[in-house]
């Protein structure tokens, strides 16, 4: 029996997060340092980092509100494993049971909640994440996948999901299947570069497990590229060191990345065992070399940050599989080429003497475990298949795009987003719309655009694509030209933002313009409040968040920005007012100190003539503040 099955699944969830109209000039420019690093890995940190996310904006229209909630779900399904999917939140793996022993091999997250972690902001924690794009959470983990069900040559029923990436512009495809009584699930991943130049290509396979007392992680390597978010990825000997087998993660306080060295040859997997030796295994094709481990720790930081992510009791680690060794590379895949592999997931059973035993006698039990389960003759390529049929739809880009190249996927009908650059397609004119149309990047839209008569939205967009090239001064151009047809709070936010992102002034005066030309995007009110504050214009800030919406003052992200301001003009009885009632930033970013800082610079400026030392001893940071890392 093997089936592949529509449904809903019901738990608290929080609205679906929508997209800021503020596009993402910001890349991910900064660079890590890497100790010991070899040729190869050297020049692919160097390489493919974006200069920008466009064309994407923001994903942070979300709240911490949440209610009970149907979401849509293709599940696949045979006599020993049961598997569920969101194909609207990136196609995620929500769910794998074992079902024999009625166990759940993954952190099935108990509520759905995004928290801002991805390039994009919003992301979710729990199961299996497809990641594709740059260094970081991909920008579709929150967004919708075509999904159809098809049939493969064997008679087996298959999941496809499918969607256009648009920054590396290439399409990922990835398909599913359970043969059968298989003791694992087959996932076979597709990258198609349509473009006759090399992109770079990331892929990251991030999956969340459940960690407790007594649970591994085992892995056929012994070195590691070691990162504990302070400052240098090092490569170190693992798993022993001061004593502590970090193999085990329950006894770490600090979180940590460890990147396996896998020597060459050797099959690539990844598991985490419990104190029976038993627990899910990853294993795939030669083309995934990397394996890592990621923990928060058992600090207070990272208590918090589990359970801000999955409610109380939710302790997870993640074990990841990826194209490079660790995440701050990136690989060429060469222009019209096409790359796949071959993963499985299942149950792996390891004798518990063996599994927790030295690390060399660990690593050969489980090694020869993965190889019953699942040899490597038996990951195989999907193979021919026939009749899909719809079961939901992803964005209208891919039919924009690139449908003519792929005729055997169906990107279903353009939608509103993508209508005016039809328009543009067919006419050659851009209609004027406001707020602006999606922006694009790459791909025809440069000659496009810099041929289209001159008007305040085409220069608009002009100055985005030239900007998706690095072309800096030349995107300031088209904004300033922009403007020369129309002020519009649009291209003020991007002489802003550039003028930041390239250390030449904050853009303050700008964009106090936009926002009162915008005053209910919030982003825009976000980032004109910092820029006032790192101009030294705290009273003016304070002046601004005092004619905000009374919806708008109430948010988490404002009230903080607040407190900071006010503490900088002197007021602290007014900063006191929001720190001492709790403040709840929705979006707070992974690894960001400003909660923290703010307490105890606070709590410093209530007691000046005391040591800063015995201030934090006296005035310890609330729980619901910690959110350090370090």
């Amino acid at each position: 029996m093997s089936v592949v099955r529509t449904g809903t699944m019901r738990l608290p969830a929080a609205d679906p997060p929508a997209a800021s109209p503020l596009p993402l000039l910001r890349g991910t420019r900064a660079r890590r340092g890497v100790a010991g690093a070899d040729a190869e890995m050297t020049a692919q940190i160097a390489y493919g980092q974006p200069y920008s996310l466009l064309p994407y904006t923001a994903q942070d229209g979300y709240s911490r509100t949440r209610t009970e909630r149907d979401l849509p779900v293709v599940v696949l399904e045979n006599e020993v494993l049961t598997a569920t999917f969101l194909p609207a939140y990136g196609g995620r793996l929500w769910s794998l049971v074992h079902r024999p022993s009625g166990r759940e091999l993954l952190h099935r997250n108990p509520i759905l909640q995004p928290a801002n972690l991805a390039l994009r902001d919003a992301w979710l924690a729990g199961g299996v994440e497809w990641n594709v794009g740059a260094t970081g959470h991909w920008p579709l983990t929150c967004s919708p996948l075509h999904a159809v069900r098809l049939t493969r040559a064997d008679g087996t029923p298959m999941l496809r999901m499918y969607e256009f990436e648009r920054m590396r512009r290439l399409v990922v495809r990835i398909d599913a299947w359970l043969p059968a009584e298989s003791p694992v699930m087959f996932v076979e991943v597709t990258l198609h570069n349509l473009a006759p130049e090399p992109v770079p290509a990331y892929w990251w396979s991030n999956i969340a497990v459940p960690e407790a007392a007594g649970v591994r992680v085992l892995a056929p390597a012994t070195r590691a590229y070691h990162y504990d978010y302070t400052a240098v990825l090092r490569p170190e000997d693992f798993p022993m060191r001061d004593g502590r087998d970090r193999s085990y993660t329950d006894t770490a306080t600090k979180a940590a990345d460890y990147f396996f060295e896998i020597p060459a040859g050797e099959r690539g997997w990844i598991a985490a065992v419990d104190s029976s030796g038993s627990g899910l295994v990853q294993v795939s094709t030669d083309r995934l070399r990397g394996r890592k481990l990621f923990h928060w720790g058992t600090g207070s930081g990272g208590r918090r940050w589990q359970e801000w992510l999955s409610g109380p009791s939710s302790r997870y680690l993640e074990i990841q599989a990826g194209l490079a060794r660790t995440q701050l590379e990136h690989v060429p895949i060469p222009g019209g080429a096409t790359w796949s592999w071959v993963e499985a997931y299942g149950l792996l059973e390891v004798d518990p003497e063996a599994a927790h035993g030295p690390w060399d006698k660990a690593v050969r039990a489980a090694t020869a475990a993965v190889d019953r389960l699942i040899p490597r003759e038996a990951l195989l390529p999907s193979g021919p298949s026939r009749a899909p049929e719809v079961l939901s739809r992803g964005s209208g880009w891919g039919a924009l795009e690139v449908a003519d190249a792929l005729p055997e996927l169906d990107f279903g009908e353009i939608g509103d987003e993508q209508r005016p650059w039809r328009e543009l397609l067919e006419t050659g004119r851009l209609p004027e719309c406001d707020p602006p149309a999606a922006p694009v990047a790459d791909g025809p839209w440069r000659d496009l655009l810099e041929r289209h008569p001159a008007d305040w939205h085409a220069r608009y967009h002009l100055g985005l694509v030239r900007y998706a090239d690095g072309d800096r001064e030349g995107a300031e151009r088209a904004w300033r030209e922009s403007l020369e047809h129309r002020r519009t709070p649009w291209a003020l936010r991007c002489l802003a933002e550039s003028a930041r992102l390239a250390g030449s002034g904050s853009g303050a005066d700008l964009l106090v313009e936009a926002h009162a030309l915008a005053p209910a995007v919030v982003a825009l009110t976000v980032e004109t409040l910092r820029a006032l504050l790192a101009d030294g214009r705290a009273a003016e800030a304070l002046a601004l968040i005092d004619r905000l919406r009374p919806d708008d003052r109430a948010l988490g992200l404002i009230q903080m920005i607040e407190a900071e301001a006010a503490l900088a003009a002197g007021d602290l009885d007014r900063a006191g007012a929001r720190i001492e009632q709790g403040i709840t930033v929705h979006n707070l970013r992974e690894g960001e100190g400003s909660l923290d800082e703010l307490w105890f610079r606070y709590q410093e400026l209530r007691h000046p003539d005391t040591d800063p030392d015995q201030v934090r001893r006296e005035h310890p940071l609330p729980a619901t503040y910690d959110f350090r890392m370090r």
